[in-house]
């Protein structure tokens, strides 16, 4: 069964540097002072991964993955990847620019912000006008929802924020990563509340997966959740060899692993 992981990166030095992740180096024991890109093709060969949405990260500090280096890589091999463009939300209209240029112009699939980067939850000002262009681009943005790995705050990432632009944005389709740990349950009634809300498995690994999540998939969230490993910290071959235990049928694995990852983005 083929498999899309939906939140990737491939690190710059400027991401490896940023001192708020070596908290996660520690706990992966990995310290991803070099990360080339030869590893995530590996990983993504031994998981039998056909594509892997790869995101660019933007904070007050500037590029931390610009644009045109994830456009890069997906040149290099534009059979493997999609991008996910980011942008400065504090310069609204070149913002909004930016990621018109990235949709229409490179085919990139979403947005991705990270919003314990900027301190501040997705429901303020300066996101309103990223968040009305994916509406009118019909792409989703993709946020982190749940406690952070990197010791930074958590409060930009509660689950009452999803639910605020979703009343805000009804026709915005929002996929809210990192499961919403640990805030799951909470998570999974906004999912389950508003028809463009879903949910991403990044920064988890399957045997790490909250039991209230593995029954959503199993019911009536079968066509809610994507899987994502957010490599580098976690590789999709790790996640593959843990998935069994968690006894999901042909049809919900299929729909975990690609096909609504499929039908969200418009691969």
């Amino acid at each position: 069964m083929k498999v899309i992981d939906v939140w990737a990166q491939q690190p710059t030095q400027r991401f490896i540097a940023q001192p708020y992740f070596d908290s996660l180096k520690k706990w992966t024991g990995n310290d991803f002072n070099e990360v080339p890109l030869q590893w995530l093709l590996h990983t993504m060969e031994k998981a039998n991964v056909s594509r892997a949405l790869l995101a660019a990260w933007y904070g007050p500090q500037g590029s931390l993955i610009s644009n045109e280096e994830v456009l890069e890589v997906i040149n290099q091999q534009p059979d493997k990847f999609y991008g996910l463009a980011s942008a400065d939300i504090r310069n609204p209209v070149e913002s909004v620019r930016t990621l018109r240029k990235y949709v229409r112009d490179h085919d990139f699939k979403g947005l991705r912000i990270v919003q314990w980067v900027w301190e501040l939850p997705c429901t303020h000002a300066l996101y309103y006008p990223l968040l009305t262009e994916c509406v009118e681009l019909d792409i989703p943005v993709c946020l982190q929802v749940g406690h952070t790995g990197p010791l930074r705050s958590s409060e930009s990432g509660r689950p009452a924020d999803i639910e605020r632009i979703a009343l805000d944005f009804p026709e915005l389709k929002i996929v809210c990563g990192h499961i919403g740990y640990p805030w799951t349950t909470e998570m999974i009634a906004v999912a389950t509340k508003f028809p463009n809300v879903y949910i991403d498995t990044s920064a988890y690994v399957p045997k790490r997966y909250p039991q209230e999540l593995v029954s959503y998939m199993k019911a009536h969230g079968k066509k809610k959740v994507l899987f994502g490993t957010n490599y580098p910290m976690i590789s999709a071959d790790t996640c593959m060899d843990q998935l069994e235990p968690l006894a999901l049928d042909e049809e919900v694995l299929a729909c975990f692993l690609y096909k609504n990852a499929e039908t969200v983005f418009k691969l």
